[in-house]
């Protein structure tokens, strides 16, 4: 997974509340355990229409998207049943933030350990970037923030493990791979009681 330090990008707007992780990636495409080609599949029931060509009333196919990499979503994102493919399929898109009110928690888990950053903020904030489609934001990992156009920073919540990883551009299983040594080490040198 890439380190991700800062992310400075316009926003695309999908205020739709509880988006569930069927209409992020529909079930027919959970196939595979490649990560590679999903996002070509991202919102497929709305952004394509019954004989597979562009609704160019979706979002994602209008030209402001292009090189959008946050997507502010409605409440309650991610919802549903528990997918890697959702977050995978976000990542292959070209998606590196998620912003809402409200991220489901299994979304969120699957999410930070893939390199997605699921953001949480307040229904200000919010309202104000559901309100300015493609504004440009900044955010900082290691500072927790989100920056506005108009230099206001915004904290949001992510826990410090997650928050190393993202910086690092490490999983879990690379983070104990580091510390193979250290294991090693205990492992050898810790007695046994039976």
């Amino acid at each position: 997974m890439d380190a991700v330090a800062q992310l400075r990008s316009r926003t695309i707007v999908l205020p739709m509340v509880d988006i569930d992780t069927d209409q992020i990636i529909p079930a027919r495409f959970l196939t595979t355990t490649s990560k590679d080609g999903l996002g070509r599949h991202l919102f497929a029931y709305w952004r394509f229409n019954a004989d597979g060509s562009d609704n160019p009333d979706f979002v994602l196919n209008t030209p402001g998207s292009t090189g959008c990499q946050v997507l502010v979503a409605g409440n309650n994102f991610g919802c549903g049943s528990s997918r890697e493919h959702a977050p995978w399929a976000l990542l292959d898109y070209g998606i590196r933030a998620i912003i809402s009110t409200a991220i489901a928690d299994i979304f969120r888990s699957n999410s930070l350990k893939n390199g997605l950053l699921p953001i949480v903020v307040d229904e200000e904030t919010h309202a104000w970037l559901i309100e300015n489609p493609g504004a440009e934001v900044v955010i900082d990992v290691a500072a927790s923030t989100l920056t506005l156009p108009d230099g206001r920073a915004v904290n949001y919540p992510i826990d410090s493990f997650a928050r190393h990883c993202l910086l690092e551009g490490i999983d879990q299983l690379a983070y104990l791979q580091q510390h193979d040594e250290q294991i090693r080490n205990f492992e050898e040198t810790r007695s046994w009681t039976p």
